[in-house]
């Protein structure tokens, strides 16, 4: 299973942001939409083995949102359309358990913390993208776990707070070249890379 995280700073809690203006009224949501739609959106389909969960962090209580690829339903390549899936995901009452909203999406209450947590009661292999990290091509030394969590921030970055939690929790640092990449592209890429397997022609 490949499993993205994006956490995002602002992104809204509530569901009455407005599909006409985005960006404008939900704190950044519009960045997870394309992040959703990098993971999963093919040319004629949507990729089964991905799991993604939205981390938002712009209200009075965290909430997590997430789209699990096997059983995703409704998911288009625009922005808006994914927007929509995701207010009908924030319009359900948010409890500590997961509540599905529509076919493949789920939300409950909390934030980073619990949810790291979850992925290590799993044994995931937590990788946190960011510039200053090892090459990507370096994870061909080590084993490839089936289930492999990418973390990545908005356009905010992480916190420091949030990066001491990361490092408490075993996740590695790769960078995926040396230059600020948006989420979204972050996100092309290492399915690009783990797709073609690119990364075994060797660590820098």
């Amino acid at each position: 299973m490949r499993i993205f995280i994006i956490v995002g700073h602002k992104a809204t809690t509530e569901p009455s942001f407005s599909l006409e203006d985005i960006p404008g009224t939900s704190g950044r949501l519009d960045i997870l939409c394309r992040s959703v739609t990098s993971a999963f959106v093919l040319s004629h389909g949507i990729r089964k083995d991905v799991l993604v969960y939205l981390v938002l962090l712009g209200g009075e209580n965290p909430k997590t949102i997430q789209l699990v690829g096997e059983s995703l339903r409704h998911l288009n390549p625009d922005e808006r359309s994914t927007a929509a899936l995701l207010k009908k995901a924030l319009a359900v009452e948010a409890a500590p358990g997961w509540s599905m909203s529509t076919p493949g999406i789920f939300v409950r209450s909390g934030g980073l913390p619990r949810l790291l947590e979850d992925l290590r009661q799993r044994s995931v292999r937590l990788v946190y993208l960011k510039e200053d990290g090892k090459d990507f091509r370096c994870l061909r030394d080590e084993p490839l776990e089936e289930e492999m969590a990418f973390v990545l921030g908005d356009h905010s970055g992480m916190t420091a707070e949030e990066e001491a939690l990361l490092a408490s929790a075993g996740a590695e640092v790769v960078a995926l070249g040396p230059t600020s990449l948006h989420a979204d592209h972050c996100i092309v890429v290492t399915n690009w890379l783990l797709d073609s397997k690119a990364f075994m022609s060797g660590c820098l």
